[in-house]
């Protein structure tokens, strides 16, 4: 890792970053506020952003960018593993397709990436990771969401920053098309498989293709693949 740029209080962590990677900072260089006013999250979703998470941003200047969609399930691998060895009580954690890090169906973490591109050459990766520490979980969310407080109140998000920062740092050196381990391990973690949904199209999970597609049987038997999109149960 580069180096880690703390802040108090961010509009966003990814928009900072941005802006240091158009002034030339180095590939790891990370950006972490204790608070965000404009966090945000897939799809321009709002991302609440109180103290107590770990609201962090990574700047990846991968070697080569020929499957950059599948980068957020290899950030989220190397998370997943590292949020588990820094707090040994949690259960394991499942990756739901494209970038949700949950536990029971709960959302403990979630990565974004948004690529800036000149012409057809990869300028940089804005890695977003957002942890819910021991922050409050605000109204009707805290029933779809968890924090690592449960498992252990005394992890501070001042704790996770640098080894976060480090494994993302790493993940994202290069974004080629995941490897067959990456895939195994996937598989392992892969909240959605066999599962039935209705969004973006209907059928049922079947694992990711290397470049991070989701794999959906459809209903009339072929598999499909989709590239993005908001994954929604059938009812």
């Amino acid at each position: 890792m580069a180096e880690l740029r703390h802040f108090v209080e961010l509009a966003s962590t990814m928009e900072e970053a941005h802006r240091a990677a158009q002034a030339g900072a180095a590939h790891g260089t990370a950006i972490v506020a204790e608070r965000q006013t404009m966090g945000r999250g897939t799809r321009g979703r709002a991302w609440s952003s109180e103290p107590g998470g770990l609201w962090l941003s990574v700047i990846a200047r991968p070697t080569r960018a020929d499957a950059v969609e599948a980068l957020s399930l290899r950030v989220g691998l190397a998370v997943a593993g590292a949020l588990e060895a820094a707090c040994p009580a949690l259960p394991r954690l499942a990756i739901k397709w494209p970038n949700d890090l949950v536990v029971d169906d709960r959302k403990l973490a979630g990565i974004l990436c948004e690529a800036r591109w000149g012409g057809c050459r990869c300028l940089w990766v804005v890695v977003g990771v957002g942890i819910n520490v021991c922050n409050e979980i605000p109204g009707p969310t805290g029933e779809r969401a968890v924090t690592l407080a449960r498992w252990d109140p005394g992890l501070t998000p001042d704790a996770l920053a640098r080894p976060i920062a480090a494994v993302t740092a790493l993940a994202a050196r290069e974004a080629g098309p995941l490897t067959d381990a990456e895939l195994r391990a996937f598989s392992l973690r892969d909240a959605l498989s066999g599962s039935r949904i209705s969004s973006p199209i209907i059928g049922s999970a079947e694992g990711i293709t290397p470049g991070g597609a989701l794999r959906v049987r459809t209903d009339g038997g072929p598999i499909a693949e989709v590239i993005a999109g908001v994954v929604a149960p059938s009812p």
